[in-house]
């Protein structure tokens, strides 16, 4: 026994070194096995611009946690890690950098802005990975793949080609989100929805050859400029009148036809909506139905173009600004009203995106969406919690055609090219040789595809496909994917349609969703809020496992979580009492080897096993198949409480306490079993915590398994066998025994603490009752009333017989116990105590009788400062009445 733990549980002393052994040992690595079967995960790939947050530490943790288990379940686990390019973040990062070296992105042209992209991924791409080591994650990072590699690459144009061939893929004109900052078009799925102050403004357009007018209100007065009709309903009296006649535009003297449209809300407003099909997704529609002209006034950077008239080369803002003011100089503007409405913003820059007309690549969805709608009607994919189906479905029975077209450089670029002559564009992996006009020069189409196209294919590519693998056929389907509820639309729905129209298959069988880590008042994490914490920074602190623990317990399914402090000091707290408890049980089995015997046998007797033996033994195996359960369901939060409870209560608490006699006494016997159990359970505990704090356990396990003489299958916690339920060391009338024990326990203590008595002072301590199934019960267990509750000596009769009528009680069930007064107070110094309470109350009394017998104070002191006293009266007498009882009763 040469190995032993340190005196102090130090998390920086254990986890790199750990780490460096299991990746050593290949724990982590998983290969075809077909004598196994194969349980999978793929990791979220973080972005290369990534640095560690708490989300990442939350969503890591929990998959961390289901490979670690089913691993120990003797499953082929495969957690698939890798990173994303993440195209737009990425960019503007680089962009970012350049800029304070006095580079513009055009300076190096797309060749060296692109050496430069990757030469960042090479410093910065491997960082974030580090950090998720640091976490303990448990991935096979042999198998470490980036969204951009050679593999995923030739996997999105593959995709690419495929849709395209089968119609999915078109390239039009459409209204899409145009992000200025970002230069780039982005999806429906990447804005994000605000409330911003706002106004309605009213304008009026002039009726040609009419003296009337149309009055109509827009939040964006500056898209006048693009208009090219006014719409009414074609059933509004109002109006009818005037359908076919023109209106004038001011400022680009344009004459606009009133059309009768169903779309306008006739009782909203005036019944008036002015149309501009090509900054307006419902006036694009409204714009084909009637074959309108589109007119885009606005330039990539958000400035109004030269078809916006004066007003060419003025920001979007500064137009409205001199628009409005315009209008009203010429009588045109009716009223502004104040609005609070939802814009709609780039979720990556917070910049207002503008809905432009513009030629972009598609991807048709009505189709391609059914497969991932009925998966999760009939079951096939689970969502977990339940309630995250009604945001799925809300969101697949609203799709729209997605824009898959960036105009971006980093990125998988789309493989279509252009004829130099003729314009006509071919779809193709390699750049043809020559065109149907016959020219053979060809341009690549300049942009790139949004990074979740690349994404979406993650479950597949990874392990891959498009080659028809070993690993592909036995590793997929997935399993589970862990991920934040937040990209729900972005990522889970288009890994769905992409698995069941490539693969035929479901890309996985359940999504577990998280919710955000919040802060300790409940506000998101933020750079703009400065209440950001760095995982790596508590992990330096209190080590990886407190960390883990913390984000774990208390945490449901789909839920937001605070992040308290307090809540980690717990978790390292806990992780100190495994520790010296483990500490504790090997100091003994090293000193019952020093005295000869031998504290490492493989089996007992079972007929040496005492009540509390096959009690605590009883509850691990119970909690065996608690903890399996609730991770089966997913119910990692709740599994990892029932641990807690279990090692902190019970078995260090009260089991380890209840031993200590045998451990100290000299019955050799008695002393072994005792320490078999210890080891048992032990053992027990750390395999069932090892997923969530894997650290201390493996080093707990491997000095005790040092100790015991290892065994090629336990040579770490990691690989070795999960508990499971055994129906032999069910012990449930001895449960029932040490419960009944523990309540009496906890019944004396009770008594101690509210009479103030001192650890120190011993008292008889009789138990009372008519069942003589409960008098054995404690017959049997006496030693652990002195060790846990102070008894000096045990008496259990049938009836209170010879009790002492001052004796003090507590009730349990189907038993009494009683407690001699005499012998937890002293009471000379009790009756000296009483009589200094009784002159000080006498004092009191005297003062508040004064008080209140005072004309002056009743007549003119506030009645809230007449009840206080008079309370303060109540309050002394019924103590004083209490003092003189008691005084009364040791006087007699």
């Amino acid at each position: 026994m040469q190995k032993e733990l340190a005196k102090t549980y130090d998390p920086k002393d254990i986890e790199e070194r750990l780490y460096s052994k299991w990746l050593d040992k290949k724990y982590f690595h998983a290969e075809v096995d077909k004598s196994k079967k194969p349980f999978t995960i793929v990791m979220p790939p973080p972005n290369i611009t990534g640095q560690l947050h708490m989300g990442h530490a939350l969503d890591n943790t929990m998959q961390d946690i289901l490979i670690r288990y089913k691993r120990m379940q003797g499953y082929n686990a495969l957690w698939q890690p890798g990173t994303d390019h993440a195209a737009i973040a990425t960019e503007v990062k680089i962009i970012e950098q350049m800029k304070k070296e006095g580079i513009e992105k055009e300076d190096l042209g797309r060749d060296g802005f692109l050496e430069r992209a990757w030469k960042w991924k090479e410093e910065y791409g491997g960082r974030i990975i580090d950090q998720l080591k640091k976490l303990g994650s448990s991935c096979d990072w042999e198998r470490e793949r980036f969204t951009m590699d050679e593999g995923c690459s030739k996997a999105v144009e593959e995709v690419f080609i495929k849709y395209y061939e089968k119609g999915l893929i078109y390239k039009g004109s459409r209204i899409i989100n145009w992000c200025p900052v970002c230069g780039t078009s982005i999806s429906d799925a990447e804005v994000e929805y605000q409330d911003q102050a706002g106004h309605f403004w009213h304008i009026k357009y002039p009726v040609v050859g009419t003296d009337e007018f149309l009055i109509f209100a827009t939040t964006r007065p500056e898209t006048m400029l693009g208009d090219t009709a006014v719409a009414v309903h074609p059933e509004d009296e109002r109006y009818a009148h005037l359908i076919g006649k023109t209106v004038k535009v001011p400022f680009v003297d344009r004459e606009i036809p009133i059309i009768g449209d169903s779309y306008v809300d006739r009782e909203f407003g005036t019944g008036v909506v002015k149309i501009t099909p090509a900054h307006d997704p419902n006036d694009f529609e409204v714009g084909k139905r009637h074959n309108l002209p589109e007119i885009n006034i606005m330039n990539d950077d958000a400035t109004i173009n030269s078809l916006g008239g004066k007003f060419e080369g003025l920001d979007r803002y500064e137009a409205r600004k001199q628009i409005v003011k315009e209008l009203d100089e010429m009588g045109l503007l009716v009223k502004v009203e104040d609005h609070s409405h939802n814009v709609g913003t780039h979720d990556r820059c917070k910049t207002t995106i503008e809905p432009l007309i513009k030629q972009q690549w598609f991807v048709k969805m009505d189709e391609l969406i059914k497969p991932a709608v009925d998966a999760v009607k009939n079951g096939e994919i689970t969502l977990i919690p339940e309630r995250m189906e009604k945001i799925y479905f809300n969101w697949t029975d609203n799709i729209k055609d997605w824009c898959i077209s960036r105009q971006l450089w980093w990125g998988h670029r789309i493989p279509a090219y252009y004829c130099d002559k003729c314009g006509e564009f071919v779809v193709s992996k390699e750049m043809p040789e020559k065109c149907k006009c016959g020219h053979d020069h060809f341009t690549q189409d300049p942009d790139t595809l949004d990074t979740w196209f690349s994404s979406a294919l993650w479950p597949f590519s990874t392990i891959g496909w498009p080659e028809d693998t070993e690993d592909l056929k036995y590793f997929y389907p997935t399993d589970v994917l862990v991920t934040g509820y937040d990209i729900i639309f972005f990522w889970v729905i288009r890994m769905i349609f992409s698995g069941y129209d490539m693969m035929k298959e479901k890309p996985f069988k359940t999504v577990l969703f998280h919710g955000l880590v919040r802060d300790s008042q409940g506000r998101k994490m933020s750079k703009s809020l400065g209440n950001g914490i760095d995982p790596l920074e508590i992990i330096d602190q209190y080590g990886a496992d407190a960390l883990r623990f913390t984000l774990i317990t208390g945490n449901a399914p789909g839920n937001d979580m605070r992040f308290y402090l307090e809540r980690v000091e717990a978790s390292r707290n806990f992780a100190n009492k495994v520790w010296n408890a483990s500490r504790f049980i090997m100091m003994n089995m090293q000193q019952m080897e020093e005295a000869g015997k031998d504290p490492k046998v493989a089996t007992i007797d079972m007929s040496t096993l005492t009540d509390a033996d096959k009690w605590i033994l009883s509850k691990a195996n119970e909690l065996s198949k608690e903890v399996t359960e609730s991770l089966d369901k997913f119910e990692l939060g709740i599994a990892a409480q029932k641990i807690y409870d279990f090692i902190y209560d019970e078995f260090c608490d009260w089991y380890i306490e209840m031993v200590k006699p045998r451990l100290y006494g000299d019955d050799d016997s008695t002393k072994t079993t005792a320490i078999w159990t210890l080891r048992k359970v032990l053992t027990t505990a750390l395999k069932l915590l090892h997923p969530y704090m894997p650290f201390i356990t493996e080093e707990i396990f491997c000095t005790l398994k040092d100790m015991e003489g290892i065994s090629e299958t336990e040579e770490s916690v990691m690989v070795s066998e999960w508990p499971v339920f055994d129906e032999s060391m069910s012990f449930k009338a001895q449960e029932e025994a040490v419960e009944l024990i523990k309540e009496a326990v906890k019944g004396i203590r009770n008594v101690r603490t509210e009479m103030n008595v001192k650890p120190s002072r011993k008292a008889t301590v009789y138990i009372v009752s008519d069942s003589e199934n409960v008098r054995e019960i404690f017959t049997n267990s006496k030693v652990f009333f002195a060790t846990l509750g102070g008894a000096s000596e045990v008496i259990i009769q049938e009836d209170k017989t010879g009790i002492d009528e001052d004796a003090v009680s507590a009730v349990i069930p189907n038993a009494t116990i009683y407690m001699p007064f005499a012998d937890l107070v002293d009471i000379e110094k009790e009756i000296e105590r009483l009589n200094k309470e009784k002159e000080r109350l006498t004092g009191e009394l005297k003062r508040v009788q004064g008080m209140l017998a005072n004309e002056k104070f009743v007549s003119k002191a506030p009645e809230a400062k007449i009840a206080e006293e008079r309370a303060k009266l109540e309050k002394y007498t019924n103590m004083m009445e209490q003092v003189e009882e008691r005084l009364a009763h040791f006087q007699k």
